[in-house]
Order: structure tokens, then C-alpha cells, then sequence
């Protein structure tokens, strides 16, 4: 059965108040607690009507994961708590569905979660929207352009580690079903001057930092650059690194997502060959040296750094370093050369540095927009989404002609973010047919004008004093502000008939300050013209542009002689405000959705509210005003059918159905429960609440009526759960006695079934007993007739056996008789020719019977096939003497080599340790005749298949030989301490036996001698050579059960791998040396106390006694 949906509203289970409309009382106060109070149970989402206020946890919150996506995705705007997914669903399905442009816009101050609030909303977007390949690659382009942007823009600063350091504003563009088709990015204002130089605190943009940390090797050659970041003078290393940011890995982030969106390796390489170019002019430095006429110029100290740039960027290293040197100024058809000092060298090469990575940053943009571009020509739906720069104060009049400009977008923000909210309430009242009350509201057009206007404005001025002839310095310019806005009275200044502030130190001379909607802002003027300037060399822009490096020349077109134009190039204030007005026409043709981002702490730390400080950001951003606005008219307004699905409970004409129209059945339940008609109206689709107190005395009718319900609901269920547990033992019980009653019947039948049985089986037994009696009687008969013909048929055969016998022996006694007699005729005519050679022939035929005999005797008396069986026949005759002993050696090597033959390799290995320990230890170590019979197994220990010496096994790289628990020796003491004892073909390695650590380490060519006593214990002593590293702790001794064993494989393994034979020295006492100190070991008979266990003990500094039972 598939899950019922379970849909929540805004107000049900609701920490503090979910929407600061229902707030109640409003006041500053209030706002602030109830914001603190949601964020303390990680509710960081709180909405003003469709405005939503995002406070940054500084932590991963597990609110935007794909089912939180899911639960968000087709919902009404107040259906579920507060989340930036549901203004982003709300904007989406606007777009989607009726068809109108939609912008989001986030605002806020540095370090609240702007970038962060942005990457959430295009996210969401891209997982609800449609699915297919060519969809899927435009949304990966589209959320992969973010890397590239935040490692080129953004910056670490001492508010927030990945601060937007430039205005973004991307538009994605989707077609008529709501799928994205491609996007454009706009940026504003990149804060190039962070390039030369940074607050302290303060890091360089981040692009910097992740070349130098995740490049490789043999990319850095290549760029000529190296890891070090204390060796670039424009990077600061204060704040180098940041705890939780691995630039390394962010580096490799950069470089794919470059790759998706759409760069190609060419385009990536020469990306990074300009970003090191920048890096490297910071460390051209010069020295001043005085000309012939008088005149100060610079020089370059150190040529290989501009050497290397040069061959960087294509550059010619003369041509480049002339422009460091001279500045050529064109006037009509006059050109005039004039030598730059160090200061001005300096600001050169400062001015080239910001100059070259700002146009990379636009270049770049304009990459990705060539990417990401909308391949189609169809007519397209358009989502914008800003992110800019929040609202900046530094203290100390810290604030210059950046903080100025941005200071100025947010005023523009805030401008054009109370005409919407103003014009979307008033439009909505129209449309809903409810009438329309003026607010009144503080309108900040006046400081808009102050900064903007195009006589009397500030910017307007600063260009003014930037194109003025003659001598033009920010005093001159603050002078300028001083005569024209002093009557401002959002304008300040030691010298301006407004302040009242004359005698204040908190503002110098060298300062103006201005009453902004976020409060009073004081701006350092030192500054203001250069950075409004921002003057290039015309000899460096054409010292660019004759690189032979593609992106360098095309990033530089003004340099190209074919092309000088000797008009001023427009001022950055100029540029910046055009963009604005652009950017501010853009949205007012699109309908506005807030994000409005709150830090809640300026340590960047989880958990922590400061309440003075987001007051401050609450004012500034104008909350409190915002929920007045919409609580003018009426605080809550809510569509019919969800308004009816929720309290329709609460009348018993609309519960639990109602037929009629939503709009019908909200007016009889208002009706029903005595509300108040001036506290609601009725519009078109919605209700509307004036008072967040009628709101809440609905829900806590709702709530009590619920309450009702439940307890209603309860009571159905247990009279249903009773009926049903009745009538489900009624029918346990017909079922049990059926099938009792059967079980009764089986075992009646299955008794009668038993009894007949028995009666056959007994039947049938003395039937078969009958018939083989009847059967045995035949067979007796039958054998007895057998046994009597056999006995007759035999005794017939034995008479006719002794009958041809007698015959035979008849026959043979004629065949011997007529032998002899032809024998005797032979012998007697021959006699005389055989007496000559008869005793010869009858020795010769004698000793070879006498042979053949001794050899079948043999033959039948061997003994066995065993090479350790001695017996061998007794010799039967004096003369066979020498050949008995040779047969007796050749049978046992024959025997001897039958049984070697049997021998596999690793039983031949086995005897000849064990023939070599006969050769070393027989009977000169008494220990040596129990461990004869003992097999040497080598590993004692199952290194490899113990997954307690895991560690040992990987420290260990070499074929273990022997691995044995033997005990060490402590000098001091004579206690022993269990060490793993460890023979490779090169080391001896003695290991903690616990952790597996490895203590020592030897090599055999530092093994000199083994010692051991001539008794029955266990102990030996590994001396080492002297000088070398294994013997700084002087020789090892130790005690062993397989003493044998190890002893004759070491003797063993270092004889095979130094090809020198390893002295055993044998004695009762001998020397052992400990760092610096030689200790004698004496071993004496002991008493049996102990058992047959050898003690060790320590008699003196110079003496180890051990007793062995």
C-alpha cells in the first residue's frame, strides 16, 4: 500500500514565528528573538511574506538533501516551513507555468551566505527542471561555471573565507516547458586592486593559492613558477592558508569544471600562463639612477624575473622593459618621452598587474557565456539571479572608493527593492478587489541622488576633478565635495556647514562620511582619483599587444598602432553606474524574489548569535519596514480551498465535506464562528486577515478542535479494534474444535490401522516360519546326497592315485638302474683320461657351487631397506671374508641412496641444518641431544596469517627464515622481556611482541660471534661489530627454547650471504658488551627451586650469574 502524503503547513509544529508578518508585538526587540530563537534549533529560514531572511549557519545543516528537493518541489509557497527551496520552487513555477520573468535577488553583507544562497537556488532549479542529455549538459555548464568564477573572484577576507570580490548577475534562459536552454552572465566591478595589495588578514584571489598548492610538478615548470608562496611579493602570507579550505583539491575542481563548461586545453593553458605572469610582475623590483640632465629614472634590479614573463607571455624583454622605464604622452601629432622614477616605475607595474588580470576576469565571462549561450533563436523565459556585493563598514576609515561603489549598488538595491515590494502589494490588492491604503516609507532616492545625480552627484564630480586640468589630488577633490553638497543632509564632512560633528576626531580631515540606509558610512578620500582613474600606460598597453601570446594581445586591443585613440577611456565610477542603471533596468522588467542574507556572528562560527550585530544588518536592510508594509493592509492572506482544507473542521455545515464553492464555505465557517468583518476581506481567489491575533485564535480553535477529533477517532477505533478481536477469537474457536475433532478421528483410525497390522504381520510370520522348515528339510536332504557321492567319487580317485604311483616309481627305479649301469660303462672305459684334471675341476666346481649357495642365502637374509639398521648375515665361510665386508658396504649405500631418493627438497634442506648442528654442537653443548628429534620449522609465529602482526608483516619486505618469541636480557636487572625474534637473508630484527613495532634492526654483516654456554639452558649471546650502527646499544642476550635451531640458521644464512663462517664460541663464561660497558656472563649449576627453569641474576655491575638446573 503506497505511503499517504502528509502535507504540513507553516504553522503547525512552528518554532517561534515562520513568517514576521504573524509577528506579534512588532517590534525590534521581537524580530531579533524570534529570529534568534528559530536559529538556535537550526531553523535558518524565516519568511516576510515572499521576502525569505537567510541567516548563515557556518556549518552543513542536513536540510538539502534530494529528498528535501523532492518535498519542496510543486508545494504552495506557505504549505511547508520556511525554505529558500520554496521561494526557488515559487519563482520556477511562475516562470513555467504563467509565463513571467522572474529575478531573484540576494542581498546582504559580506560573509551572510550570499554565494552560498545563489549555488542553492540554481541547484534546485537544475534538479526539479527537465531531464534528457543535451538538458542535462546546459545544467552542468550552467552550475559548473560557478568554480571557475569564485576561484578567479572571490577572496578570503577577514569577514567571510570566500568572499565575492565582483558583482554577479547570471540570467538562464529556459524554453516554453520550463527546461533550460543556456545562460548569460554579467559581472560588475571586480575588486582588482586586492591584486597588488591585500588587508592585513587577508588573502589574494583564491586562483592564486590553488595554482601553487594542486599544480603539478611539471605544470609549474612550465609556468615557471614554484611552490613557495612567501616567493611572491602580491601574495600576503599572513593568511596564506585557511583551515578547511584544501586549495590543492579546489585547484583540480577548477581545472574540470573549466573542461565541462567548455574551455579547451589551450584556452586553460594560456589562462594560467597569464594568472603566473601576474603573479611574477610583483616581483620585478627597481632602483632609482640619475641621468646626465639630472633627471631620476628606474631600473630594473633583477632582469630574470622580467625574463621570465617575457618568455611567458611572447613579450619582448626590451620593449617590456623600456615601458617599465618611459612613459610616452601623445598630444595632436607631438609625442613626448619622459623617464618614470621608482614610485611611478612602481605604480606601472602595479597598474599593469590589476589591467591584466581584470580584463582575464571579463575575458573569461565572456568564455563562458560563449559556452553557455542559448544555442536556439526560440522566444525564451528568463531567470535572473544576483549575487552581489553586500554592504561594507570597515572601521578606521578603512572604507575607500570600492567600498563607495558597492555601498552605492546596495542603495540602488534597496531603492528599487521597496518600489517592487510596494507596487507587488498594491498590484496584488487590485487584483484581489480590496481597497488600497498609502504607506508612508523612507524613501532612499536623496542618497541615491547625492551619489548619482549628474551635476551635483559625487561620481559627477570625481570625473569632473579626473578630467580637470592641472594639478588633480583627493584633497582637491574632497575640497570640490565640500563647496557643492555641504548643505547635503545625508552628506558630512569636517568642513560642511551640515555636520555637527566639527570637533570630532572620529572624522579627519581627509574624510567625508554619508548617511546611508544602512547607516553612517565614513570614506577615506585618499585614493578616490587614482582608483577612479585607473590609468594604463599607453607604452605598456602597446608593449602587450605586441605579445606573441593569443590572449594576451586579444585582452589589450588598445595597444595595436593602427588604432590609437588619444580620447580618455571613461572613468570606473562612469562605467559602474552605467552598469547599474542597466542592471536596475533589467529588473524592473522581471518580478522580484528576495533572499535577504543575515550573519549572525563576524567570527565565522557555528552556534553563535550576536544580537547587536544583526540589529545592525536589520536595520539597514530594512526588515522592520518591510513587514509594516505588509501588515498595512492586511497581515495574512491565503487562497479559499487551502484556507477551507485547514478549518473546515471547525464548522459542522462545512465538516467534513463541503459541496459548494471554497469562497462560499469560508464565508459560512467565518460566519459560523463569530469573527469580526472588519478583521477580514473577502477578495477574488483569496481571504484576507488583518490581525496575526484572529490568525492565531484560529489555529488555537483548530488545534482544540483537532484535539476533539482525535479523541472521537480514538474511541471508533477501539470499539472497531474490540468487535474485531471478538469476532476473530469466535471464529479462532470453530476452527480449533474442527480441528480437534479431526485430529481425533485420525488417531482412532491410525489405533485400528496398528492392530490390523500387528494381526497380519503375525500371520504372516508363521506362514514364512512354516515354509522354511519345509525348505531346510529339502536342503538337508539334498546336501546329505551331495556329501555321500562326494566321499565315493573320492575314494575311487585316491585308488587310481596310488595305482599310477606304484607304476611310476616302478618305471623310475628301471630309469636309475640303467643310468648307473651305463654310468659305470662310461666311467670305467674313460677313467684314465680323467684323473689328471679331476682335482682341479671338482675345486673349481665346489667353490662355485659353494658361491651360488652363499648368494641364495644372501638373498633370503637381507636385511631391511633402513640406512640405520645394522644386522647384516653371519659370513658362512673364512675365505668369503673380504667379499662378505664389500657386499655389506655396497648394500648400504645402495640402501642409502634409495632412501635420499625419497627425500623431497625442503626435507633435504631440514637434514642438512640438522647434520650441520651435529658438526657444531655435538657433544660440546649438552642441550644438543634433545633436539635431535625436534623438527626445525622456522616459523613458529604465523606471521602472514595473523592478523595481530599485520603491521610487522608490512614493515617486513624480505622472506622471513626464522620467527620465534624469545626473551631479552635486561642488563640492569636480569629480567627477561618477550621480544619476536625475526632472521631475513640480511637482518636479524627484534620486535615488541604486542604492538609489532620493530625495536632493533641488524644487518648480518654486522654479526661477529654467537656465544652460548655447554649446559642444558637456552641462553646465547649475539655480539655485534664494534663502529657500527646496530651496536650503539651494545650485544644482544637472549634465551630461547629452540636455541639449536636459531643458532645453526644464522650460522647458516651468514655464512650463504657473507660467504664468512660465523663464530660459535661455546664456554661456561663469557664477555658481553652493553653500550660502553663489558659485562661477564657466568653460568653454574643451580638448584632445583625453580624447577628446570634457568634464572638470570644480576651480581654486580660486571657479572650476570645464570643458574641452570
Amino acid at each position: 500500500m503506497a505511503k499517504m502524503e502528509v502535507k504540513t503547513s507553516l504553522l503547525d509544529d512552528m518554532i517561534g514565528v515562520g513568517d514576521m508578518v504573524l509577528l506579534e508585538p512588532l517590534n525590534e526587540d521581537s524580530f531579533i528573538n524570534n529570529l534568534k530563537k528559530r536559529f538556535d534549533h537550526n531553523e535558518v529560514y524565516t519568511y516576510i511574506g515572499s521576502v525569505v531572511i537567510s541567516i548563515n549557519p557556518y556549518r552543513s545543516l542536513p536540510i538539502y538533501t534530494p529528498e528535501k528537493v523532492e518535498e519542496y518541489r510543486n508545494r504552495n509557497f506557505y504549505e511547508l516551513s520556511p525554505h529558500i527551496f520554496a521561494l526557488s520552487d515559487e519563482a520556477y513555477r511562475s516562470l513555467r507555468d504563467q509565463d513571467k520573468d522572474q529575478c531573484i535577488l540576494i542581498t546582504g553583507e559580506s560573509g551572510a551566505g550570499k554565494t552560498e544562497a545563489s549555488k542553492l537556488v540554481m541547484s534546485y532549479v537544475a534538479a526539479v527542471c527537465g531531464k534528457g542529455a543535451e538538458v542535462n549538459q546546459v545544467k552542468e555548464q550552467l552550475l559548473q561555471s560557478n568554480p571557475v568564477l569564485e576561484a578567479f573572484g572571490n577572496a578570503k577576507t577577514v569577514r567571510n573565507d570566500n568572499s565575492s570580490r565582483f558583482g554577479k548577475y547570471m540570467d538562464i534562459e529556459f524554453d516554453f516547458k520550463g527546461d533550460p536552454l543556456g545562460g548569460v552572465i554579467s559581472n560588475y566591478l571586480l575588486e582588482k586592486s586586492r591584486v597588488v595589495k591585500q588587508p592585513r588578514g587577508e588573502r589574494n584571489f583564491h586562483i592564486f593559492y590553488q595554482i601553487l598548492s594542486g599544480a603539478s610538478e611539471e605544470f609549474l615548470c612550465k609556468l615557471k613558477l614554484e611552490r613557495d608562496f612567501s616567493r611572491y611579493n602580491y601574495l600576503g602570507l599572513d593568511s596564506a592558508r585557511v583551515n578547511g579550505v584544501d586549495d590543492a583539491s579546489n585547484f583540480r575542481t577548477v581545472r574540470n569544471a573549466m573542461q565541462i563548461v567548455g574551455f579547451m586545453d589551450h584556452e586553460t593553458q594560456s589562462v594560467f600562463e597569464v594568472v603566473a605572469a601576474v603573479l611574477k610582475l610583483g616581483n620585478i623590483e627597481f632602483k632609482p639612477e640619475s641621468r646626465a640632465n639630472g633627471l631620476d629614472e628606474s631600473k630594473i634590479k633583477d632582469k630574470n624575473e622580467l625574463k621570465e614573463i617575457c618568455e611567458l607571455t611572447g613579450i619582448d624583454q626590451s620593449v617590456l622593459e623600456r615601458a617599465f622605464s618611459f612613459r610616452t604622452v601623445e598630444a595632436k601629432q607631438e609625442k613626448v618621452s619622459t623617464t618614470l622614477n621608482v614610485a611611478q616605475a612602481y605604480y606601472a607595474r602595479d597598474a599593469l598587474a590589476k589591467n591584466l588580470y581584470s580584463r582575464l576576469f571579463s575575458w573569461l565571462v565572456t568564455r563562458i557565456n560563449e559556452s553557455i549561450k542559448a544555442q536556439t533563436k526560440v522566444r525564451k523565459k528568463v531567470m535572473g539571479v544576483l549575487d552581489i556585493y553586500g554592504f561594507e563598514i570597515f572601521e578606521n576609515a578603512d572604507n575607500s572608493f570600492e567600498q563607495f561603489i558597492i555601498n552605492y549598488c546596495n542603495e540602488k538595491l534597496q531603492q528599487i527593492f521597496i518600489e517592487l515590494t510596494l507596487k507587488e502589494e498594491q498590484e496584488e490588492y487590485i487584483r484581489e478587489g480590496i481597497e488600497w491604503t498609502h504607506i508612508e516609507y523612507f524613501n532612499n532616492a536623496i542618497i541615491c541622488d547625492l551619489i548619482e545625480n549628474n551635476q551635483t552627484g559625487i561620481l559627477a564630480m570625481l570625473d569632473e576633478e579626473c578630467l580637470r586640468p592641472g594639478t588633480v589630488t583627493d584633497e582637491t577633490f574632497l575640497e570640490k565635495l565640500n563647496q557643492v553638497c555641504a548643505t547635503h543632509q545625508h552628506f558630512e564632512s569636517r568642513m560642511s556647514k551640515c555636520s555637527r560633528f566639527l570637533n570630532d576626531t572620529s572624522l579627519p580631515h581627509s574624510c567625508f562620511r554619508i548617511q546611508h540606509y544602512a547607516g553612517k558610512v565614513m570614506y577615506q578620500v585618499e585614493g578616490f582619483v587614482d582608483k577612479n582613474n585607473d590609468l594604463l600606460y599607453r607604452d605598456l598597453s602597446q608593449a602587450m599587444w605586441k605579445a606573441n601570446h593569443s590572449l594576451i594581445k586579444a585582452l589589450f586591443p588598445e595597444g595595436n598602432p593602427a588604432k590609437i585613440n588619444l580620447k580618455r577611456p571613461p572613468t570606473a565610477g562612469s562605467q559602474f553606474k552605467a552598469s547599474v542603471a542597466t542592471l536596475m533596468k533589467n529588473l524592473q522588467t522581471k518580478n522580484p524574489n528576495y533572499i535577504r542574507c543575515i550573519k549572525p556572528n563576524d567570527k565565522k562560527a557555528a552556534h553563535i548569535f550576536n544580537e547587536a550585530l544583526v540589529c545592525h544588518q536589520i536595520r539597514y536592510l530594512g526588515l522592520l519596514e518591510n513587514v509594516r508594509v505588509r501588515r498595512a493592509g492586511y497581515a495574512f492572506r491565503q487562497p479559499y480551498e487551502p484556507c477551507l482544507e485547514r478549518y473546515k473542521m471547525l464548522c459542522k455545515q462545512t465538516w467534513p465535506h463541503w459541496r459548494g464553492p471554497a469562497r462560499a464555505g469560508v464565508e459560512v465557517l467565518f460566519n459560523e464562528l463569530g469573527i469580526p468583518e472588519e478583521e477580514f476581506s473577502f477578495g477574488r481567489s483569496k481571504i484576507f486577515i488583518r490581525n496575526p491575533r484572529t490568525l492565531f485564535k484560529l489555529e488555537d480553535l483548530r488545534k482544540q478542535r483537532l484535539e476533539d477529533l482525535a479523541t472521537l477517532i480514538e474511541k471508533i477505533y477501539r470499539g472497531w479494534k474490540c468487535r474485531t478481536r471478538f469476532l476473530l477469537m469466535k471464529k479462532c474457536q470453530v476452527v480449533i474444535a474442527s480441528w480437534y475433532r479431526r485430529y481425533s478421528q485420525q488417531k482412532k483410525y491410525q489405533k485400528i490401522k496398528s492392530s490390523a497390522i500387528t494381526v497380519q504381520s503375525y500371520i504372516r510370520g508363521w506362514k514364512a516360519r512354516k515354509l522354511l522348515r519345509e525348505l531346510k528339510h529339502l536342503k538337508r536332504c539334498n546336501e546329505a546326497a551331495t556329501v555321500i557321492a562326494a566321499y565315493w567319487h573320492g575314494t575311487q580317485a585316491r585308488r587310481e592315485l596310488r595305482r599310477l604311483k606304484d607304476e611310476a616309481r616302478n618305471k623310475h627305479a628301471i630309469a636309475v638302474i640303467w643310468a648307473f649301469w651305463l654310468g659305470y660303462k662310461v666311467r670305467r672305459e674313460y677313467r684314465k683320461f680323467f684323473r689328471a684334471n679331476a682335482g682341479r675341476k671338482i675345486y673349481e666346481f665346489t667353490l662355485q657351487r659353494l658361491m651360488q649357495k652363499y648368494f641364495l642365502e644372501m638373498k633370503n637374509k637381507m636385511p631391511s631397506l633402513s640406512p640405520i639398521d645394522k644386522n647384516w648375515p653371519a659370513r658362512p665361510y673364512l675365505f668369503l671374508d673380504s667379499t662378505h665386508k664389500e657386499l655389506k658396504r655396497i648394500f648400504h649405500l645402495w640402501r642409502c641412496k634409495k632412501y635420499r631418493d625419497q627425500f623431497t627438497d625442503q626435507q633435504k634442506l631440514i637434514y642438512e641444518e640438522k647434520l650441520e648442528a651435529s658438526e657444531l654442537f655435538k657433544d660440546k653443548k649438552a642441550l644438543y641431544p634433545a633436539s635431535v628429534g625436534q623438527p626445525f620449522q622456522g616459523a613458529y609465529l604465523e606471521i602472514s596469517e595473523n592478523p595481530k602482526y599485520k603491521k610487522l608483516k608490512d614493515a617486513v619486505d624480505e622472506k622471513i627464515i626464522i620467527a620465534e618469541v624469545v626473551n631479552k636480557i635486561n642488563r640492569a636487572n636480569g629480567k627477561a622481556a618477550s621480544r619476536i625474534f625475526l632472521l631475513t637473508k640480511n637482518n636479524v630484527l627484534l620486535a615488541d611482541q604486542k604492538s609489532g613495532t620493530i625495536k632493533s634492526e641488524v644487518p648480518l654483516g654486522d654479526v661477529t660471534k654467537v656465544s652460548m654456554s655447554s649446559q642444558n639452558d637456552g641462553f646465547f649471546a649475539v655480539h655485534l661489530k664494534e663502529g657500527s650502527e646496530a651496536a650503539s646499544k651494545g650485544d644482544f642476550l637472549l634465551s630461547s627454547d629452540h636455541l639449536i635451531e636459531m643458532a645453526t640458521k644464522l650460522y647458516r644464512t651468514t655464512l650463504s650471504q657473507t660467504k664468512q663462517k660465523l663464530n660459535i664460541e661455546i664456554s661456561d663464561e663469557f664477555l658481553v658488551q652493553f653500550k660502553q660497558d663489558k659485562v661477564c656472563v657466568k653460568f653454574i649449576q643451580g638448584s632445583q627451586k625453580n624447577g628446570n627453569i634457568p634464572t638470570c641474576k644480576r651480581k654486580n655491575n660486571r657479572l650476570l650469574e645464570v643458574a641452570v638446573p
